[in-house]
């Protein structure tokens, strides 16, 4: 129960339908840790928000517990956001926040006291399939808040004990079943932001937390031509338009991140797409891996629509991945999830874009 409507709504949910609740808060990160700027009011671990989920969990005589994480977030997740930076790769720390602390450091915890589940206020859903005999995992019914994505890390004996009471409901249902119920967290704000880059400048959390200093370097064009200089790696993402300060006539992106020559190569807009990719630390989730090639959807982005894609797999859970279409920005260290329709069929780490 981070405190916002999503999650308080969610234990009601339980709570109504007989289900013996219990409340955990994570606290996951310490502010004079991070820096920035003041945590907002829709940050998680904010103070008010693990109030807010103190008070709806005494209404409802919901037991409440907060458990300090932090150290376990930081050595997994930030850590892993501040290396993947430091190689040229953009990473998604909700992802890793998923897979390693609420799906396997959170459930562990859930079930030394006593818990046969863990629910989340995730907008997703997860059913059994007896014709397989898999838990499968499915988009949320509101496409727009659909957060499957998010979750590809999850494995079978995770999805066993996972509820999503709002897997169901849209955020507009979400929101009038909080107001009907008086719930003070009903007109919570979003939090969209990478939660512990409070001030959402992850230039600056690198800078401030890690000691990552600017390291100005060449910039090249498609013909390996320097036209530029940039202002350190890590202060870039592949499909990278705006701050690259290049004036050559034509708009510019970047293409490739070389961190161990410290250079950035850029493109024409024209060139930007990409025809397939590499995925690794694959995880098929609602099916076993294939034997062979496989035709299914990607979503190589969050924010992106999904492509029509081929998937071949290879060694050491690494897939290729053929778009039949090419697409923009396709950025190493982002997720690529695969959908057959609107099944979650697997995941992994985008690398050696082609």
């Amino acid at each position: 129960m981070s405190g916002g409507v999503d999650s308080t709504l969610a234990a009601l949910l339980l709570k109504q339908q007989g289900f013996h609740v219990i409340g955990l808060t994570m606290k996951l990160w310490e502010y004079d840790r991070v820096g920035g700027e003041l945590p907002r009011a829709s940050s998680c671990c904010n103070i008010e928000l693990v109030e807010n989920a103190r008070a709806v969990c005494a209404r409802y005589d919901i037991p409440h517990y907060v458990l300090d994480m932090s150290k376990d977030f930081e050595e997994s997740v930030i850590a892993d956001f501040v290396t993947e930076y430091q190689q040229g790769r953009t990473p998604n720390p909700c992802v890793v926040c998923n897979t390693r602390i609420k799906w396997d450091l959170l459930l562990r915890k859930a079930q030394s006291m006593g818990a046969d589940y863990l629910a989340t206020g995730h907008y997703a859903q997860v059913e059994f399939n007896s014709r397989n005999n898999r838990w499968i995992l499915k988009k949320g019914l509101d496409q727009k808040r659909d957060q499957s994505y998010f979750l590809w890390g999850l494995k079978q004996d995770a999805l066993a004990k996972t509820l999503f009471p709002l897997g169901k409901l849209t955020k507009k249902r979400v929101r009038q079943l909080s107001r009907e119920n008086d719930l003070r967290t009903a007109e919570t704000p979003e939090s969209r932001e990478i939660c512990f880059v409070t001030d959402d400048n992850y230039r600056r959390f690198l800078s401030d937390y890690a000691g990552i200093e600017s390291n100005p370097g060449p910039v090249y064009d498609e013909d390996g031509k320097q036209v530029g200089e940039h202002k350190g790696v890590t202060a870039y993402t592949v499909g990278q338009r705006r701050g690259l300060n290049i004036a050559l006539g034509y708009p510019v992106y970047v293409k490739k991140i070389d961190p161990e020559n410290n250079a950035i190569h850029i493109c024409r807009g024209d060139n930007i797409k990409s025809a397939s990719f590499m995925a690794g630390s694959v995880n098929w989730v609602s099916t076993a891996p294939p034997a062979g090639e496989i035709t299914c959807k990607v979503k190589i982005r969050y924010t992106t629509r999904e492509f029509e894609a081929t998937l071949a797999p290879g060694d050491n859970d690494n897939l290729q991945v053929r778009l039949v279409e090419p697409a923009s920005a396709v950025t190493p260290g982002q997720s690529a999830v695969f959908y057959s329709q609107d099944v979650v069929l697997a995941g992994g780490i985008i690398h050696e874009v082609h």
